[in-house]
């Protein structure tokens, strides 16, 4: 190595030190989510540490380091091409994001407020993570776990102070998409989770609080909906393509401009009824189950906006403004897919 790449690398490894000191957050997992929530955060101009916690030679490490910097300026580079970012903003969000090694740690950590763990998703690899972590942190941090298939209540005995620790699922990529689930475990602080919250909420994500329940939420939906467009491909009710192209520009779609819940409402909990009926005879009498709570609305005649009242409550709504609000919704969806088109008066007023 020549003499101005190891002073480029002192230079280097000295600003990440600076920089990991001042950190409040810190990811700990140099891997993709890491990163990604990393980047989350000096995109709104937080100082974040990320911590490699595993033991490595120096020459490792540095690799290791170079390759993360890499990823997170060419991720930047794609975001200021496609104008989600200033080009001049790389420099700046880059220089907020330190990369530590283990021997680091204690420093790092010691002075964190918010610790996201994103380690390998195995007991063993999570159990050493945490009970280190547990040990090496702030005894006032939060520490919250990234992962997307354990449950809080099973790490939280892994972590000193447990009552500081819940877990916040984020989806990939972390500093792109909105959501973060966060499940915290039965003995979590009320107030951590709210700290959570307002972390979150501060970098513009939208935080939802889910029971401490296997799959949360997206993960629960879209594992059924994954599994259901593979299993129409080994059907041959459609090409791959085609049902790519119909969970786009449908189903996601819709979603995309209305909740899930939101939707029955509005087309009437008796169609889900009568659908999953029909499924259940023609396909799969377990796949579509209907679920109680379905039939009981039924029987109370809870079919959402048309009685006032379903998954959701109507009450006192302006229904005429709700209706217009989802159909803004909705044609803001096709703008953004270039789909809309002008209307005939359009072209009737530009003498077409």
């Amino acid at each position: 190595m020549s003499a101005v790449a190891d002073l480029a690398t002192e230079t280097a490894t000295a600003q990440a030190a600076t920089t990991g000191k001042r950190a409040k957050i810190v990811a700990l997992g140099a891997g993709r989510m890491g990163r990604g929530i990393a980047m989350a955060y000096a995109l709104r101009g937080h100082a974040v540490a990320i911590v490699d916690f595993k033991a490595r030679d120096a020459q490792a490490f540095e690799a290791l380091r170079q390759s993360a910097v890499h990823e997170l300026r060419l991720t930047l580079q794609q975001l200021a091409d496609l104008g989600s970012v200033s080009a001049d903003q790389i420099d700046s969000c880059l220089g907020l994001i330190s990369v530590h090694p283990l021997g680091e740690a204690a420093q790092v950590l010691g002075v964190a407020e918010i610790i996201f763990e994103g380690v390998p998703e195995t007991l063993d690899a999570k159990r050493d993570a945490l009970g280190r972590l547990g040990e090496l942190a702030n005894p006032k941090a939060l520490i919250a776990s990234t992962t997307s298939t354990m449950l809080a209540s099973d790490l939280a005995p892994m972590v000193s102070q447990p009552k500081r620790f819940m877990n916040a699922h984020w989806l990939n990529p972390a500093y792109i998409i909105p959501l973060v689930e966060v499940s915290p475990h039965d003995g979590t602080d009320p107030d951590a989770v709210d700290r959570l919250l307002q972390s979150l909420e501060s970098i513009g994500k939208v935080p939802v609080r889910c029971a401490c329940s296997p799959g949360y939420i997206v993960p629960r939906l879209q594992t059924l909906v994954m599994n259901e467009a593979a299993r129409m491909v080994e059907e041959g009710v459609a090409t791959a393509e085609q049902i790519d192209l119909a969970t786009r520009h449908g189903l996601g779609f819709r979603f995309a401009a209305i909740g899930v819940l939101e939707f029955i409402d509005y087309g009437g909990n008796d169609i889900l009824f009568h659908a999953n009926n029909y499924l259940a005879k023609n396909l799969d009498a377990n796949r579509y189950a209907m679920p109680d709570i379905v039939r009981q609305y039924m029987q109370e005649g809870k079919v959402g906006l048309r009685s006032a009242s379903g998954f959701h409550s109507y009450e006192g709504l302006d229904l005429e403004a709700y209706r217009r609000d989802v159909l803004a919704r909705t044609l803001g969806m096709l703008r953004h897919f270039g789909l809309d088109t002008p209307s005939a008066t359009s072209n009737d007023e530009k003498g077409n």
